[in-house]
């Protein structure tokens, strides 16, 4: 009989506090929204079953190791401390998942129209009015972000998960959990928040206009370019040079064409496993202490301002820059400038075939897709460069 007492009062269900089940419901609610709604499936289901875990009482999944006062180790840290650490906190993680998604990413678009360039551009400027919306919003007493908390929420802008952790990792690791979760949310929810705002900025006869074919881009542009853009970045800015430096490298094996089991394996493999840690590291700091409060909050709200914000921008730049073009463009292009690939140009072509069935612009609207991956990552190099 005292067995059997000892047994439950050491059981999870005894010794749960609230705050951890509450967790653990946020962490099944990830896994509804992935597997039911499809909501960014590789990183939700990751996410969600990391919340689960590090919020069972008396697993230790996320615990750290523990020492004596000469050193030695009196218990192991769990696994998902260690995920994190090596993975997340060093940064290794998202600099693997960006040379995957270089693997992954085309250039010909934005090459065969460099003007579009200029609305991955407009498109980051989500992240800085976000910046500076967290430095407001901590003037009114409710929160109290610093500087490096403010840039590391305002980087969420850019919808670019991996970039969004790379920079919470190094200038607020308190908030990556956060923020890892907002930046995602939001770029699964591409499809539900881009058109009411896409719609809004235009009228019908803009969403009509058609774009003509883009020209073919050779192979030697596809490998200089890549190139030339990380070595003018990175002596100008070194701390872009990571996320940039893996991005152009993952690029340079799909287009080089003699390392294509590496650049297979980059595509496929590797990001796979990558994916599946990065998720597991991120959810073990779903901590309901750090995860259940006004700050998370707000983190939520100024996302969600900083991605309308960043359609809304590149939408307007492309209106802009009909005004001087002989061949316009269509501005629901611009919406693409957001660096959730491919999804953003997807909804562009989606939003474009409702108002023209004839009206395909999927390769158009990747020129400022790809763009706005190299914003992101440039605007990461100034946030991490001037706050840190």
């Amino acid at each position: 009989m005292e067995k059997l007492l000892s047994l439950i009062a050491n059981s999870g269900i005894a010794n749960m506090s609230i705050g951890q089940a509450a967790m653990m419901v946020v962490g099944l609610l990830l896994l509804y929204l992935a597997i039911a709604k499809k909501f960014e499936p590789l990183l939700l289901v990751t996410i969600g079953m990391g919340t689960i875990l590090v919020n069972i009482p008396g697993a230790g999944m996320g615990d750290a190791p523990v020492y004596d006062a000469q050193g030695h180790m009196q218990s192991a840290g769990g696994l998902l401390y260690y995920v994190f650490h090596i993975g997340i906190e060093t940064g290794i993680f998202p600099l693997l998942i960006f040379m995957g998604v270089g693997a992954m990413t085309d250039f010909g678009p934005l090459l065969a129209n460099p003007k579009t360039l200029l609305l991955g551009a407009a498109a980051q400027f989500g992240i800085f009015a976000t910046v500076l919306g967290a430095v407001a919003l901590s003037t009114t007493g409710v929160v109290n972000f610093t500087l490096l908390q403010a840039a590391a929420i305002g980087i969420i802008g850019g919808a670019d998960g991996p970039t969004s952790i790379f920079v919470a990792s190094k200038l607020a690791p308190e908030l990556l959990g956060a923020i890892a979760v907002s930046a995602y949310s939001y770029m699964a929810l591409v499809p539900m928040i881009q058109p009411p705002i896409m719609k809004a900025l235009t009228t019908s006869a803009e969403r009509k206009i058609e774009m003509t074919q883009l020209r073919t881009v050779s192979s030697v542009e596809k490998i200089v370019f890549p190139l030339t853009v990380l070595i003018l970045v990175a002596l100008f800015l070194p701390s872009a040079a990571p996320l940039l430096g893996m991005f152009c490298f993952g690029n340079l094996m799909r287009e080089c064409g003699v390392v294509d089991r590496l650049s297979d394996t980059a595509q496929n493999g590797l990001i796979n496993i990558v994916t599946i840690f990065l998720g597991l590291g991120v959810g073990s700091k779903l901590y309901s202490e750090s995860f259940l409060n006004v700050e998370t909050l707000g983190i939520l709200l100024l996302g969600l301002v900083a991605f309308c914000i960043g359609t809304a921008t590149g939408v307007l730049m492309a209106k802009f820059m009909n005004l001087f073009l002989n061949v316009k463009i269509n501005p629901l292009i611009g919406s693409a400038g957001v660096s959730a690939v491919p999804m953003a140009a997807r909804v562009s072509n989606k939003v474009g075939l409702e108002a023209n069935n004839q009206n395909f612009l999927l390769m158009h609207a990747m020129g400022p897709n790809v763009a706005g991956v190299i914003g992101s990552a440039i605007a990461a190099g100034v946030m991490i460069s001037y706050f840190s």
